[in-house]
Order: C-alpha cells, then sequence, then structure tokens
C-alpha cells in the first residue's frame, strides 16, 4: 500500500534533454532521479537510439553528477564520438536549452493546475512531441531564442 500523500509534499520527476542544430529536434528522457547513472542512461540512449553514428556535441554545465568518477570515466569511453564542452561554472545564460526549459514550462505549467506529477510529466512530454512537430502552433524557434 502506497502512503497518501500530505499537502505540500514534494513530489520531483527530471527531464534530461539535448538539442540537435543539425535536425532541430529536441531529444529527452524522463527520470525519477537526476544522478549519474540516469545521466549516463541518457547519454546512451542519444549515443544508440538518437545518433547511432557520428559525433556528438554536449555542451554541459558543472552539476556534481555531470563531473563524477563514473561520467568523466564514461565519457572518456566514449571520446571518439563524443565532445563535452563545459561551460563556466554559474552561467546557465550561456546553454541555449535553459531558454528552451523556460519555455517549456510556461507552456506546460503555467496558469494550470495539475491533479498529479504525472499530469504535469504529461503536458511537459506533449509540448516536448510538439516541439518535433513542424507544423506544430506551439513549436519554438531556437533561432527566436538567441
Amino acid at each position: 500500500m502506497v502512503p497518501a500523500l500530505q499537502p505540500g509534499t514534494k513530489q520531483h520527476r527530471h527531464i534530461f534533454g539535448a538539442y540537435s542544430w543539425k535536425t532541430d529536434r529536441i531529444s529527452w528522457r524522463c527520470a525519477d532521479w537526476k544522478n549519474s547513472q540516469t545521466f549516463l542512461e541518457f547519454v546512451e540512449y542519444l549515443l544508440v537510439e538518437c545518433y547511432p553514428t557520428g559525433r556528438i556535441v554536449l555542451v554541459m554545465d558543472n552539476v556534481s553528477y555531470h563531473k563524477s568518477a563514473s561520467v568523466l570515466a564514461a565519457l572518456s569511453l566514449f571520446e571518439h564520438r563524443l565532445l563535452v564542452i563545459w561551460l563556466p561554472p554559474y552561467s546557465p545564460e550561456l546553454n541555449l536549452i535553459e531558454r528552451y526549459w523556460k519555455h517549456l514550462k510556461e507552456l506546460a505549467c503555467v496558469n494550470k493546475l495539475h491533479d498529479s506529477i504525472e499530469d504535469v510529466l504529461a503536458s511537459a512530454e506533449y509540448m516536448l512531441t510538439q516541439q518535433n512537430d513542424p507544423t506544430s502552433i506551439f513549436r519554438m524557434s531556437f533561432s527566436k531564442l538567441l
């Protein structure tokens, strides 16, 4: 039996995302936790399912799970496929996808009352799907984010 949540109990779901300049698409995966393991699962998803050939450029900030020993070891194993560009500390404004996350939050969450965290996640996933549809009215041009 799952214990009932009390009002004000925080619930979390996380979305890992990557933007491709070449295809103008966002690849994403949802996770219950943000840690080294789930981040590496996302990198594996990018390497195997999204971009099985060629090189990938990852622009990353300095969050602790990006710099853990296991992540750095895995990134070095795939250095023939991955070029990692580390942003300076405390500079999220340099990462274009951060602007997209703000846009996504506005579309999926602002002025909406969701019944559960799963509803919030479903709304975000719907908007992410719309981003990859060139005919969608919700599509955000990344050139407008510059």
